[in-house]
């Protein structure tokens, strides 16, 4: 098993584009940085409003003030308010990369302080001193270092640049006049302006390398962590990016404390546990499985699997969008997930954890309603000698989601089996036929005994939808309070699932018209691959 540290490996000599990438920014620390030059485009936008009002409003009323250049600063102003409130727009509404965002800020700021320096210049040309001054310029370049830094470099040339707005527009103040100042004497009265913007390199190259650190910190071995897609109560899913492959892929992060473990003996064995199933889960073949990629341990304990990347949507949440299924395309999907499982049983693997969430229907190649069955690494191995040895059972724990967990896995039943599985499949397909759950109830206790000791309704009596018996049946089949009494596996319950032939109504091409309709922004070729968005929200341990 990897045990990795949550660090980046180090960059190739050589490699520039390792290079940048690592220096740059994480994504969510970039979007954060755009909101805050947002903010610091409507304030500057406000204040030059501001100024303007008091130029056009209270300076003229303003008793024995004249002030000769007022037409052209009222210019400059409504200049600086218009640059302000394309800025704001840009921001908002482009399509722009957050990088070439915080870039066009750098420009802005150049712009404020072009825009002060003409004021300064145009009102205070005729009096200004030969003394050190300080400018608004130096008070802009403090403020928009802390709220939007640059990188270190272009930190220091954009502000070195706005420093020299107020001696170049000085010098061009008093070039042609009876008393011409020397450039020289003009840089050193604006010194304060030029020792401010060096200053602020030390907070730009600070924030900068927390940033890198935080994305060393986003990395689990080849694979950089790149955006987050979800969160439950089993842990995380980010979408991840090989960093020599560039291939897309989901990567699961399990917490420990999920676990139950405590002690370091408890520790070790929950590692061998992990690396055991972990293998065995990358093993299972079947296409309609999850295809595992990685896995491994970081530094902080936290256990994470690194599986493909999908295109698609949870039953649970395509469901809840668009209503109950009809009972032939319940039949195209059923027999997917059975096929899965099929397989997972031959191989001595029981899911324990079967559920809609956990179920992704997706767009695979051309072929669309593809299942893929989620969450194998997180299973029971079916051994006598290992029924105390899997990762979901700790001793005196049962985990799992009470609205799709077998009678015998409620009891504590130390023997459960493959038929649990089963079970929960016919929880799967009562919800997708009728939309809702096979028991309500108000708490999770109430459910459970509910799974235990009352009967379920069929489904045709729960749904509008027609639903042929034979489906009617084989559902309540699955949902046998007596394990003996359904079928034994999965392979039992495809065989079945085939036999039902009043629902084989539902195609390939039925199932790509249904995408092209209600999905259509997953049919293209450039479709975004899909969000995970349910990571065990409802999983809950009983102790």
């Amino acid at each position: 098993m990897k045990r990795v540290a949550r660090c980046a490996s180090p960059a190739p000599s050589g490699s520039r584009d390792t290079t940048t990438t690592s220096a740059r920014l994480p994504d969510d620390l970039l979007l954060e940085q755009v909101r805050r030059l947002t903010l610091f485009s409507a304030v500057a936008g406000s204040l030059w409003t501001f100024a303007l009002g008091m130029d056009v409003l209270v300076a003229p009323s303003t008793v024995g003030r004249t002030n000769p250049t007022s037409t052209a600063s009222v210019l400059v102003e409504i200049a600086e308010i218009v640059a302000s409130v394309l800025m704001v727009a840009f921001l908002r509404f482009s399509s722009r990369s957050s990088s070439a965002k915080t870039d066009v800020g750098l420009g802005y700021m150049l712009v404020n302080a072009a825009g002060i320096a003409a004021l300064n210049s145009l009102i205070g040309a005729a009096t200004i001193t030969l003394v050190m001054q300080v400018s608004w310029i130096a008070i802009l370049i403090l403020v928009f270092s802390m709220i939007s830094p640059a990188p270190p470099r272009k930190t220091l040339v954009v502000s070195l640049a706005a420093a020299s707005m107020d001696p170049l527009a000085v010098w061009l103040a008093h070039v042609g006049t009876a008393d011409p100042w020397s450039p020289l004497h003009t840089l050193l009265l604006f010194l304060p302006n030029y020792v401010l913007a060096v200053v602020v390199m030390v907070p730009a190259r600070l924030y900068y390398r927390i940033g890198r650190r935080l994305r060393e910190a986003q990395d689990l071995g080849s694979y950089q962590l790149v955006e987050l897609l979800g969160h439950g109560g089993m842990g995380e899913v980010w979408r991840a990016q090989h960093r020599l492959l560039a291939r897309n892929a989901a990567v699961k992060l399990v917490r420990p404390e999920i676990l139950g473990v405590a002690t370091e003996t408890e520790v070790k064995l929950t590692l061998r546990r992990f690396e055991r199933e972990a293998r065995a889960t990358a093993a299972l073949s079947s296409p309609h499985t999850i295809h595992v990629f990685d896995f491994g341990l970081t530094d902080d304990g936290t256990f994470y699997y690194v599986m493909e990347l999908l295109t698609g949507r949870g039953l649970e949440s395509l469901v809840r969008e668009f209503g109950p299924l009809p009972a032939d395309r319940v039949s195209f999907l059923l027999r997917q997930v059975c096929h899965s499982l099929a397989y997972a049983h031959a191989r001595g693997l029981v899911h324990r954890d079967i559920k809609p969430a956990n179920i992704y229907v997706c767009r695979m190649g051309l072929d669309y309603d593809f299942v893929k069955v989620l969450d194998f690494g997180l299973v029971k191995l079916n051994r006598r000698n290992a029924a105390r040895q899997t990762l979901l059972t700790m001793d005196h724990r049962t985990t799992g989601t009470p609205a799709y967990m077998a009678p015998e896995i409620v009891l504590g039943d130390t023997e459960v089996d493959r038929r649990a599985d089963v079970y929960a499949l016919g929880c799967v397909a009562y919800y997708l036929l009728t939309g809702q759950l096979v028991f309500e109830a108000d708490t999770p206790m109430k459910m459970l005994l509910h799974h235990v000791q009352t009967k379920p309704v069929p489904p045709s009596q729960r749904s509008e939808l027609p639903i042929p018996r034979e489906l009617d049946d084989l559902v309540l089949a699955c949902l046998e309070k007596d394990p003996a009494k359904r079928p034994q596996d999965a392979e039992e319950l495809l065989r079945l699932a085939y036999s039902c032939k009043t629902c084989e109504s539902w195609t390939d091409a039925h199932a790509r018209s249904w995408w092209q309709t209600h999905l259509s922004d997953l049919t293209g070729p450039l479709a975004i691959e899909a969000i995970y968005d349910e990571t065990a929200t409802d999983a809950v341990v009983f102790t």
